[in-house]
């Protein structure tokens, strides 16, 4: 797969993309944009892969936008709304892959690298990590759909907070916040991100790819719409091989081909 910058690997049903621009904490430029766009086209049309861990090389998670951009300037809001435009074109995809993908956070998960960790559906991290609606500071109002994703994260009024100080977050006060769900050892964090990952390659793709969507809109969407949307992935999955099989498995009293607890115990006995 042709990367600018970034490195994809693929190893038993487990991809890993990792940012490769350390010398600009991998920030949001052109060529990582693009490799994001390559990523997500991957990992929908390959049936394979039933999960993603995404994290940054160097230290650094994410930077955030590209601030070059910035000081070049537009020379229209039209301009800049066709910029938008394109940029949620990637980034709802992102948020709505069909696999859990997995955030290792380590260093700044600043502006745009808040959002890529707020879009995902687990964030680990490192005790260094730090995260930061930081765009007040330059004078702007927060993007990357970080309105939408914070809020659901922490709540209306942490999220006022955090938006409009534009302070520093410790991982220990994102894990305290909910936003992050562990923390993990440096060393070990995209070891840890793929043996969570590895838990979902047993599970049905189907299943968790209706259940992510229809929780990505659960806070948005009224007890109707989602009892609609309920009943038709049900369907869906009744109809399943995947759901037959584990039906004829439970009943004969075999293993079930997901099971996170029995999961959890072995990576525990490691």
């Amino acid at each position: 797969m042709d990367l600018k910058d970034g490195i994809f690997e693929l190893s038993d049903g487990v991809a890993t993309y990792t940012m490769n621009r350390p010398d600009m904490r991998n920030a949001l430029i052109p060529s990582i944009v693009a490799d994001y766009q390559t990523v997500i086209a991957r990992v929908q049309s390959d049936p394979e892969i039933r999960a993603l861990v995404v994290t940054g090389a160097g230290g650094a998670f994410c930077a955030g936008g590209n601030i070059q951009r910035m000081k070049d300037g537009f020379s229209s809001g039209s301009e800049v709304q066709q910029n938008f435009v394109e940029l949620h074109g990637w980034l709802k995809q992102f948020f709505d892959l069909p696999v859990p993908v997995i955030a290792a956070v380590d260093g700044p998960a600043f502006g745009g690298g808040l959002s890529l960790a707020l879009g995902s559906d687990i964030v680990l991290a490192t005790p260094g990590a730090t995260f930061c609606a930081v765009f007040q500071r330059i004078g702007l109002v927060p993007d990357m759909a970080v309105l939408y994703s914070l809020t659901r994260a922490v709540g209306l009024q942490r999220a006022k907070e955090l938006c409009f100080s534009a302070r520093v977050m410790s991982a220990q006060e994102a894990r305290d916040m909910g936003i992050v769900l562990s923390l993990h050892d440096p060393h070990e964090l995209v070891h840890e991100a793929q043996a969570v990952a590895r838990r979902f390659t047993h599970a049905s793709r189907e299943a968790l790819a209706l259940t992510k969507s229809i929780l990505n809109r659960s806070l948005s969407e009224d007890y109707d719409s989602l009892a609609a949307q309920e009943g038709l992935a049900q369907a869906i999955c009744l109809l399943s091989d995947y759901h037959k099989d584990a039906v004829k498995k439970f009943l004969s009293k075999q293993p079930l081909p997901f099971n996170w607890e029995q999961l959890s115990q072995a990576k525990a006995a490691e």
